[in-house]
């Protein structure tokens, strides 16, 4: 007797990771009209926001996929990294640390929440702020390195955080925005793809 297997993905799901890696395009380049918006050449962006919202709302399967997406149509050539960079150049650049980044918060961050059967706001707070920990942790400290090892530019290791330090507060106000907007759609996105599920299994 043959089986039929499930599907890896739903076009559901294929929808949700296309939405939030376009998102990431459109966030790296929010700012790209006003260049003076930079810090060490790291434009302001909102790339944080929908990474975190991304392991928020899609969990940390499928918000990982979401991030790993963009990085991956980054570098095979599209225009979607910070000032409309592409390739693999800016992986290793300055900011390389930060798209890295991204795809190990959308996990954390999914891990936390799917740590619940019904997560609360209290829930979805912790997880946002794991996730721009997350973030800072890992891209501040690449920047350090990328731009002593191998940028050939001498930067110090608490100059690294202090330029991060222009970032903080609007990272901070974004992640505790996310948080409080993250469980209505949340629960909507749930139910959509319950309903999706059912006509799969009925087709």
């Amino acid at each position: 007797m043959s089986t039929i297997s499930k599907p890896r993905f739903r076009a559901v799901d294929i929808t949700f990771v296309g939405m939030f890696a376009a998102l990431m395009a459109f966030g790296a380049n929010i700012t790209s009209w006003a260049p003076f918006l930079q810090v060490a050449n790291i434009p302001l962006s909102m790339q944080p926001f929908f990474a975190i919202l991304a392991g928020l709302l899609l969990g940390s399967r499928l918000g990982a996929i979401s991030m790993t997406v963009y990085m991956l149509i980054g570098m095979a050539g599209a225009p979607v990294f910070a000032q409309f960079s592409a390739g693999i150049s800016p992986i290793f650049g300055g900011s390389g640390g930060f798209i890295l980044s991204y795809i190990a918060t959308a996990f954390i961050v999914g891990k936390i929440v799917e740590s619940k059967s019904k997560p609360a706001l209290t829930t979805f707070m912790i997880a946002s702020f794991a996730g721009i920990t997350t973030i800072y942790f890992i891209g501040t400290n690449y920047m350090y390195f990328a731009y002593n090892l191998w940028l050939d530019f001498d930067m110090g290791y608490a100059t690294a955080w202090k330029v991060m330090a222009w970032f903080a507060v609007k990272d901070i106000m974004f992640t505790i925005f996310g948080a409080l907007i993250a469980p209505r759609i949340y629960h909507t996105i749930k139910r959509t793809s319950r309903i999706s599920s059912i006509q799969t299994k009925a087709s």
